[in-house]
C-alpha cells in the first residue's frame, strides 16, 4: 500500500466512526498515527535515526499506546495492532525519501511477532524490508522473563532482515541474563540508569552490559536523557547513542532527512547451529570424554548449585531423556532454582501434562535426538557452565550407564548449547 492510499483509507475510516471509537473499530480502520524522536549520536551529536511511537486517535480515550494496547489485549487484537502500528509508521517515514544511512526503530509485542501479518498492510512491510534500515524493539518486560519466546521473536524479526534492539534494559537487573540468548544489535539503557538510580545497581548494570557489547560489537544507547548532566551519566555507562528530550519530543518527521555519518553499526548474526542438540556442538567444539552417570552426576549436581547460591540471576536449562528421572526430589529441587533464576526449563519424554511451579516442562516425542542427551546449561551476565552428554545404549544399572561427554565453561560456546536447546523450548510453545 503506498502513503497516499494509507492516508486515503485512515482518512474515510475517520469520518465513518464516532469521535470516541472502541479498539476495534481502531484497528479494522487503521487508525493509527506516528510520531517520531531523534536517536543521537552522543560524541558528534549527529541524528543516526529515530523511533516511530504509535499514537490512537487524536483527543479520544485511546490516544496514548498504553491505552491503546490495554483495550486490544482482552479484545485479542494485539498482534493485528502491533502490525498496524508499524505499517503506519513505516509508511510515513517511506513518503519522506529519508538517506539510506538513517535507522527506523519500530516497538513490537515479542509474543505477537509470530501473528501473520494482515494482508492490507504486506505491501508497506514488504518495501520497507527493501528500502530502510529497520531495528525491533522488544522489551523483556513483556515475555515475563521468557527467553524463549525473546529468541522466536528475534528469529523472525531477523528473517524479515531487521535488527534487533532489547529495551529497557537495566530495569530489573534479572533482565541482563537475557541478552545473549536475544542478541540484540542494540541494548537500549532503561531511563532511570541516567536519570539517579541507585549508584550500586547502576555499576552492576553497567558493566554487564559494556561485558556484552565488547564481545559482540552491539551498540549501546541510553534513553531519557533531558540535560548535560545526564548526557554525562550515559556517557559514562558506556552509551554512543541516546534519545530523550534534550536531543527532541517526539513529534513530525522533519521536512528534509539527510545522512548521518554515524549510522548504526548493525551486526548481521547468522546461526550456523541450526539442528544441531548441544551435544553435538560441544563435541564439534571439544574432544568428548566418556564416563558413567555416577562420575558425572557431581557435575550436574555443580552446575545447579551455582545456579542456586550464585551472585546473579540465571538460565537454567536441562535434559532428563526420560520423565522418570524428573523424580519428586529433582522437580522439588528445581521449583527451588525456578524461584531463584530468570527461567528454568526441563526437557524429557513422557511428560506430557506434568507440571513443577516456575519451571517450563517440555515433552519431548519419542525418538527425539534431545532425548539421547543429557544437558546441564546455566547463564548468566557473568558464569556461564555446560555438562552436554549423549547416552551410549548401555544396558544395566542406571548409574552404571556410560555417556560421551563434554564439560566447558567457555561462554561462546555455552551459549551455543543454550540456544540448541530453547528451539526445542520454542517449538514446544
Amino acid at each position: 500500500m503506498a502513503e497516499e492510499e494509507w492516508r486515503s483509507t485512515v482518512a474515510v475510516a475517520e469520518m465513518a466512526v464516532e469521535a470516541d471509537p472502541g479498539v476495534g473499530e481502531v484497528v479494522r480502520s487503521r487508525r493509527v498515527t506516528s510520531v517520531f524522536q531523534p536517536l543521537v549520536h552522543l560524541a558528534s551529536r549527529q541524528v543516526a535515526g529515530y523511533e516511530c511511537l504509535s499514537r490512537g486517535p487524536a483527543g479520544s480515550p485511546l490516544e496514548s499506546p498504553l491505552a491503546l494496547f490495554e483495550a486490544a489485549g482482552p479484545a485479542g487484537l494485539t498482534g493485528e495492532l502491533d502490525w498496524v502500528c508499524r505499517a503506519a509508521g513505516l509508511a510515513r517515514v517511506l513518503a519522506s525519501a529519508p538517506h539510506p544511512s538513517l535507522t527506523w526503530f519500530v516497538n513490537a509485542e515479542p509474543s505477537q511477532l509470530t501473528a501473520p501479518c494482515p494482508a492490507d498492510l504486506r505491501p508497506v512491510l514488504a518495501r520497507a524490508e527493501g528500502h530502510l534500515s529497520v531495528v525491533v524493539e522488544m522489551t523483556e518486560r513483556a515475555v515475563d522473563f521468557d527467553p524463549a519466546a525473546l529468541l522466536a521473536a528475534a528469529q523472525r524479526a531477523r528473517a524479515n532482515g531487521w535488527g534487533v534492539a532489547l529495551d529497557d534494559v537495566g530495569a530489573a537487573p534479572r533482565s541482563l541474563a537475557l541478552l545473549p540468548f536475544l542478541q540484540p544489535d542494540v541494548v537500549k539503557l532503561d531511563m532511570t540508569l541516567v536519570q539517579g538510580r541507585n549508584q550500586a545497581e547502576v555499576a552492576t548494570i553497567s558493566n554487564a552490559v559494556r561485558a556484552y557489547a565488547e564481545s559482540t560489537g552491539a551498540v549501546v544507547l541510553a534513553e531519557g536523557i533531558e540535560d548535560e548532566r545526564m548526557l554525562a551519566t550515559a556517557l559514562a555507562l558506556g552509551a554512543t547513542y541516546g534519545q530523550g528530550w534534550y536531543f527532541g519530543r517526539p513529534g513530525t518527521l522533519p521536512d528534509q532527512l539527510p545522512g548521518t555519518e554515524r549510522p548504526f553499526p548493525l551486526a548481521q548474526r547468522v546461526d550456523t547451529d541450526a539442528g544441531m542438540t548441544p551435544f553435538e556442538i560441544g563435541a564439534a567444539a571439544r574432544r568428548p570424554g566418556t564416563a558413567d552417570k555416577a562420575l558425572l552426576l557431581p557435575n550436574s549436581l555443580h552446575l545447579e548449585r551455582q545456579a542456586l547460591s550464585g551472585g546473579e540471576a540465571l538460565v537454567l536449562l536441562a535434559t532428563f531423556q526420560e520423565g522418570r528421572h524428573l523424580t519428586t526430589a529433582t522437580c522439588a529441587r528445581y521449583e527451588q532454582l525456578a524461584a531463584r533464576n530468570v527461567f528454568t526449563a526441563a526437557l524429557a519424554t513422557g511428560v506430557a501434562g506434568r507440571t513443577t511451579p516456575g519451571v517450563r516442562v517440555v515433552d519431548l516425542p519419542p525418538g527425539d535426538p534431545l532425548a539421547a542427551e543429557w544437558d546441564v546449561v546455566v547463564v548468566g551476565p557473568h558464569f556461564a557452565g555446560a555438562l552436554l552428554a549423549r547416552d551410549r545404549g548401555d544396558d544395566g544399572p542406571d548409574r552404571e550407564r556410560r555417556f560421551d561427554y563434554v564439560i566447558t565453561h567457555d561462554r561462546a560456546l555455552v551459549l551455543r548449547a543454550a540456544r540448541s536447546m530453547l528451539r526445542w523450548v520454542n517449538g514446544a510453545t
